[in-house]
């Protein structure tokens, strides 16, 4: 099987260009958010339906603003000769990992103004998070980006000529990086889902701090593999630093909360 991508562009109505990316990303954010009212139905009974739509409005503007603030800075040199590609979105150019951390900011900020339970929140967000990214991987094929090292595999990507790296013009197969996290990023989903069934008396915050260390590995397999990440720091890639730095969040997060259940039960 090759992939390849048909294009930028999905459609025009009038002089509006309709973009494959931004519909990639309108869907995964649809399909997040039903995934987050499925999973808060089944098992967040306690939450107010009525909090899920204020607070996803919220996180979906901080997070989509933190995303291209994120990538913006990290590439500063490069916009600041070119500021009026800043809000250009539909081209690509958005962080999941600023989006994350943005998203953390303003959950935060949210509930603890609402005098809510912010680590319940995080739990029952991050499985509509990782099914997102799932699927926002995709807008990266349609712009023919998030690809890994030349192969002839039969699932390779063919990339164009102006998107490839200098150094690989002449090849035109890939390694479909997008693909790869995208399908980790399903099996994190069905880890989370385990982790919910089978540990009934988790803390809250498990499923939180166990996606942001699941994800953050997911991303430094993939990111190894990359040649198209541009934003580096000494040729280690911004990504990397990120993930590590997510890892020991997550880990420094389970061990707090679990410690803190074992003092209650002493």
């Amino acid at each position: 099987m090759i992939f390849q991508s048909p294009g930028y562009l999905a459609f025009n109505i009038g002089s509006l260009d309709v973009h494959w990316y931004g519909i990639v990303m309108a869907f995964s954010i649809l399909v997040g958010i039903f995934t987050i009212i499925f999973i808060k139905n089944k098992y967040f009974k306690d939450i107010s339906t009525d909090v899920i739509c204020d607070l996803s409005f919220v996180l979906i503007v901080s997070g989509i603003i933190s995303a291209r603030l994120y990538y913006v800075l990290l590439d500063s040199s490069y916009f600041i000769k070119n500021p009026l590609e800043i809000p250009a979105i539909w081209n690509g150019g958005i962080s999941i990992q600023g989006a994350i951390l943005g998203g953390i900011i303003a959950g935060y900020l949210y509930t603890k103004a609402n005098k809510l339970n912010f680590f319940r929140y995080a739990d029952l967000y991050s499985f509509g998070l990782i099914i997102g990214q799932a699927i926002g991987r995709w807008g990266n094929f349609f712009n023919s980006e998030a690809f890994g090292s030349p192969t002839n595999l039969p699932w390779k990507l063919y990339i164009p000529y102006f998107s490839r790296p200098e150094a690989f013009k002449n090849y035109e197969f890939f390694h479909p990086a997008f693909l790869y996290e995208s399908l980790l990023n399903v099996i994190i989903f069905v880890i989370l889902l385990f982790i919910m069934k089978k540990f009934t008396q988790r803390k809250d915050g498990t499923i939180f701090f166990s996606y942001m260390i699941l994800y953050s590995i997911a991303r430094l397999i993939v990111e190894s593999i990359r040649l198209d990440s541009v934003l580096n720091i000494y040729n280690i890639h911004i990504a990397h630093i990120t993930s590590v730095l997510f890892i020991i969040f997550g880990i420094i997060g389970l061990f707090l909360i679990n410690k803190e259940k074992e003092s209650q039960t002493l």
